[in-house]
């Protein structure tokens, strides 16, 4: 824990919401002079990012928004996404529409779960900067990407 400018900051804060099902750890929260919590995600990448990741990295915080609500008891309006690379925040509105999507997630995951099948690895250039490529494993599904197609054409002596 950490204090500047009146506000308490907690690092790796273990974070829950009984009522969604979730458990993890908010990188940072920033806990103001009037009791507000503010949770800042931390990314390594740069702001400029394709749309899909920008909407997952603002689907993470709301969800963390959410847990915290629930274990203070209080309502977490906004957060930050911090990007590592360019040494700036994004802040980003916890919307109705955010939470709804949250929700949903929440409820597509556990079906997945509950199923106990996985969906085929995408294997393009999602996977390229995902933090579980090594777990899993895009390369082994046989699915070829874009990028493999151009390789294998660029290394190719007889085109």
């Amino acid at each position: 824990m950490e204090t500047r400018d009146d506000v308490r900051v907690e690092r790796a804060l273990p974070i829950w919401s009984e009522r969604l099902g979730l458990i993890g750890k908010a990188d940072v929260v920033e806990f103001h002079a009037d009791g507000t919590a503010y949770p800042v995600e931390y990314k390594h990448g740069s702001r400029r990012k394709n749309s899909w990741i920008v909407e997952c990295d603002e689907l993470q915080l709301a969800a963390q928004a959410m847990c915290l609500e629930e274990m203070m008891n209080r309502p977490v309006g906004e957060g930050a996404i911090y990007y590592a690379r360019s040494k700036r925040r994004r802040v980003v509105s916890i919307t109705p529409t955010l939470r709804v999507r949250v929700e949903e997630a929440t409820v597509k995951v556990r079906e997945i779960l509950r199923q106990g099948l996985l969906p085929e690895p995408a294997n393009d250039s999602r996977c390229e900067h995902c933090s579980l490529k090594e777990a899993c494993q895009p390369q082994a599904s046989g699915k070829r990407s874009p990028k493999d197609d151009v390789l294998a054409r660029l290394l190719d002596p007889d085109l």
